[in-house]
């Protein structure tokens, strides 16, 4: 999403944990002719995220899009997770979302300004060893829903984007580390194949577009149809 938005002009500030990981994809868009900074820091520090926002807004100017990616997941039954198990990942992914569009309010354009929340199909389809991820995924999507809400009368757009299985990602190596793994969930989506990095990339393009001026609130799915389908599949397989 990053690379998509510097190739269209826009000025990018990367945030992640790791600085050497924030450095290789740095240097992925420099190299393609694009402006960007990094800062390494925990969505889950407020006052981190504050200050890298603040740095973002001296460096380019008012922040015009906000995507907040976080994610924490692991596979783990309720009685086989500890309290601070479920916290992490809710700290990561809800109040790292909130964190991030909390802080950025002040630096945002008004009106003009979009976030970008990433969810995922446990928002609204539970599945069992993902409690954890069920109920932040949820409290994204909600979160997101009612910021609309209430900066709505700023100028400020907030919508959702749900991948599905994604090639070429961290998560999906991990989730279906062989050939056969994978055949069994391309088979679990209508459309027969995983989406791709520039699909996504592409969605967010566009919720950020004058063409989507007047959406707002909403939850868009890119996901091949795979949360059309409920099946217990997943889990079954997981065992």
């Amino acid at each position: 999403m990053a690379e998509r938005f510097a190739e269209h002009g826009a000025k990018v500030m990367l945030v992640g944990r790791k600085q050497e990981k924030l450095d290789a994809a740095a240097s992925s868009i420099c190299k393609a002719g694009g402006a960007v900074s990094t800062a390494a820091l925990d969505v889950r520090e407020f006052q981190a995220v504050d200050e890298a926002l603040e740095r973002t807004r001296d460096e380019f100017g008012e922040v015009d899009i906000v995507v907040a990616g976080a994610a924490g997941n692991f596979p783990a039954p309720v009685l086989g997770m500890s309290a601070n198990a479920f916290k992490a990942v809710i700290d990561i992914d809800l109040l790292g979302t909130f964190n991030t569009f909390r802080a950025a309010h002040q630096y945002l354009r008004k009106p003009g300004a979009s976030l970008i929340a990433i969810s995922a199909s446990h928002a609204t389809m539970p599945v069992a060893w993902q409690t954890h991820v069920c109920a932040a995924k949820a409290g994204v999507e909600l979160l997101t829903r009612t910021l609309a809400i209430e900066w709505g009368p700023d100028g400020i757009r907030a919508n959702c984007v749900t991948p599905g299985p994604t090639d070429e990602t961290e998560g999906m190596r991990r989730l279906a580390p062989t050939p056969e793994s994978r055949r069994k969930i391309e088979q679990n989506v209508p459309l027969r194949r995983y989406g791709t990095k520039d699909e996504l990339a592409d969605l967010a393009l566009f919720l950020c577009s004058d063409a989507a001026a007047y959406i707002t609130g909403a939850v868009y799915v890119c996901d091949g149809g795979q949360s059309l389908v409920r099946s217990s599949l997943r889990l079954a397989e997981s065992h």
